[in-house]
């Protein structure tokens, strides 16, 4: 994210926050002189260790978040020390706050300077400075929604102007406008998405995670960085699963996972057509690798984007292959019409391992065939999904299908 970040920033944020808040200004003046951000940043500095309360005089800004004085009192956090004698409320949280920082890797904290390209004319023109907390988290809320949004629209309207098998809107369980209303859900949600998953990147900001640049001996070489590649799909894989099959426990269904699987069958506008907290939750495990694992950061770009596509693809309805490891889109077509089962995002593994692989039918391969062997087989696969989703949902259905309108 650093590197999206310093190009963003370069030749565009810089500027706007220079124009908006720069220093010097009413608004700089205003804290300065503001006796109400003195008493905030006061309370502030009893959560700091008494050895570096000398820089708690400055502004909130510099107190919080990464500024040259506050890189100071972090450092002088970490030389606080913490024993059975010394155990009481006032020096608590100065001890847990010099083990969290502990955590930190200094080099990696963003905006304190230059990394990818040079400075520039309004580096430091605002009083927010690229490592302000606040301002990294509005441009990322900025960039990853629009990034977001632009991925997903781009990428399902190519899959479905040349992959997506349109017979999928004579199906019986088609509803009606179903493509506007998958739109409309995704575009909805994805904000919402992006606002809690800010913690996870500013986190990666803070240098709190394992994400790296060079690719050296120390690192492991470019050997080690093709070895994340498969590493990072089996995480994934593993703790999707856990978290999908936790989605469609009743209780747990009916609060969040059911906006998604009003769709019985699909179109690639589905992909991301979530509530926005089961969005969310699908998509930690991309997160908690890098805070656990070395990764590359450009890999982990490309991973991203990677896994992007992959969602808009099981969800196009073109059946290419029927392979028994890779859970492709006939896999998650079968998860969408019978529920219960092909919970995995990219292998069948943990389906097999926890007893939940469905093998697509034969007949979702069969590229000619009539119309009235296609509407048998609709019917019978109706058939047996109703018994599912009456169990799943209730008898109640409240979706709307286009073949009643």
């Amino acid at each position: 994210m650093d590197i999206v970040l310093e190009v963003c920033d370069y030749y565009l944020f810089d500027r706007l926050y220079a124009a908006a808040l720069p220093k010097g200004g009413k608004v700089d003046q205003f804290i300065q002189n503001s006796p109400v951000f003195q008493q905030v940043s006061s309370k502030i500095s009893q959560f700091l260790p008494s050895s570096s309360c000398s820089g708690c005089s400055d502004t909130v800004d510099n107190a919080l978040f990464g500024n040259t004085t506050a890189s100071s009192t972090f450092s002088n956090a970490l030389n606080f020390q913490f024993n059975a004698t010394s155990v009481n409320v006032a020096n608590l949280p100065s001890y847990l706050w010099s083990k969290v920082m502990s955590l930190q890797n200094k080099s990696e904290i963003y905006g304190l300077k230059p990394t990818f390209l040079p400075a520039g004319d309004y580096f430091s023109s605002s009083i927010l400075a690229r490592s302000n907390l606040l301002r990294e988290s509005l441009t990322i809320l900025v960039i990853t929604t629009i990034f977001g949004w632009l991925l997903y629209l781009i990428v399902a309207y190519l899959s479905y102007v040349f992959v997506f098998d349109r017979r999928i809107f004579n199906h019986p369980r088609y509803l009606k406008n179903q493509m506007w209303l998958e739109i409309e859900r995704a575009m909805t949600a994805i904000p919402v998405m992006v606002a809690l998953t800010n913690p996870f990147f500013l986190l990666e900001l803070k240098g709190f995670s394992r994400l790296y640049f060079d690719i050296n001996e120390c690192t492991g070489g470019w050997k080690f960085v093709f070895l994340q590649i498969p590493m990072f799909i089996l995480f994934t894989d593993c703790l999707i699963y856990c978290i999908h099959r936790w989605l469609h426990w009743p209780s747990v269904y009916k609060r969040l996972h059911k906006p998604h699987h009003k769709w019985i069958v699909c179109t690639p506008f589905a992909s991301h057509a979530f509530h926005p907290v089961d969005g969310w939750a699908q998509s930690l495990p991309y997160h908690l690798y890098p805070l656990l694992f070395p990764l590359h950061k450009v890999l982990y770009l490309g991973l991203f984007t990677f896994v992007n596509f992959w969602t808009v693809m099981i969800h196009d309805g073109n059946y290419m292959s029927n392979d028994p490891v890779v859970n492709g889109t006939a896999c998650h077509t079968v998860h969408h019409l019978y529920f219960n089962y092909n919970y995995g995002q990219f292998t069948t593994l943990w389906d097999r391992i926890g007893r939940s692989y469905r093998r697509p039918d034969d007949s979702f391969f069969i590229k000619e065939t009539t119309a009235e062997k296609e509407k048998q087989e609709w019917k019978k696969q109706v058939t047996q999904m109703e018994e599912i989703r009456n169990e799943l949902e209730g008898k109640v259905d409240d979706r709307e299908y286009a073949e009643e309108s």
